[in-house]
């Protein structure tokens, strides 16, 4: 008798028109997961799932509102029903500035994006993964959220904040067989980083991080830092005393602010 064959694992991903999360796209969708892919240009969206083999649900849509990517949700439940995988990908990182009034509103962006961002993509299947009894929220953090950086406020803090409620969302849903996986990039090759102006150690393509990513979800790590030299690095940081962290960084480059 002929093996019931396994059936294809479904993918959503944020921020998937660029950067890891195409990189994320395309493996799945060589692996012949089924996708729904969200992000906020339209055009790219488009191109990416032409070049894509297998079922491909696209979504143009930002995550700060909670309207479109709870519609963007229903959708891929109505047509392929939980998904296996979830990934809260989409984020931003903008140089900051306390002293300047006008950065105040490059927080509040950056904050919502990058962590309100990803409660709004997990919430709408939270309850079919709990009631299935599986299934997988992964989320794309920073080692940047271990220590404050000069200049990376917003950003930091925006990271600092998802390695926490990742934490309680795990601890909550302890037992209920849901998954939820933090992972903590170091640099990696996108254009949210090519206008750094200043040296980034271990830099990794894309495509190596997409598929570290994609190993550590399958192995069912709870938290992980990519590459595992950035790894030794965030435990560094991590125990650092003040007064050396605050010696060593307090004149490091500072990514540029947002101005005009």
């Amino acid at each position: 008798m002929a093996a019931i064959p396994e059936p294809a694992q479904r993918v959503i991903i944020t921020g998937a028109s660029s950067g890891i999360g195409a990189a994320l796209a395309r493996r799945y969708a060589r692996q012949g997961a089924v996708l729904g892919l969200i992000a906020r240009r339209a055009t790219a969206l488009q191109q990416l799932a032409a070049e894509l083999p297998g079922q491909c649900e696209i979504y143009p849509a930002d995550v700060r509102e909670a309207r479109a990517v709870a519609a963007a949700a229903r959708d891929f439940l109505e047509r392929h029903g939980c998904p296996d995988i979830v990934i809260a990908n989409a984020g931003v990182s903008i140089g900051t500035a306390t002293e300047f009034s006008e950065d105040i509103a490059t927080f509040v962006e950056v904050v919502d994006i990058n962590v309100l961002g990803m409660v709004r993509t997990f919430q709408p299947f939270v309850r079919c993964m709990r009631e299935r009894g599986r299934g997988t929220l992964v989320g794309i953090a920073s080692v940047a959220g271990y220590r404050g950086m000069p200049g990376a406020g917003a950003y930091a803090t925006s990271k600092a904040a998802v390695i926490s409620y990742l934490e309680s969302l795990r601890v909550e849903l302890r037992g209920s067989g849901v998954a939820v996986v933090t992972v903590c990039p170091g640099y990696v090759a996108t254009p949210m980083t090519e206008q750094n102006p200043f040296p980034m150690p271990f830099l990794m393509g894309a495509d190596e991080a997409a598929r570290k990513i994609v190993s550590i979800i399958a192995r069912g790590k709870t938290i992980a830092v990519i590459p595992w030299q950035m790894a030794l690095v965030a435990r560094l940081l991590h125990v650092m005393p003040n007064w050396l962290y605050d010696w060593l960084f307090s004149r490091a480059p500072r990514k540029p602010r947002r101005t005009g």
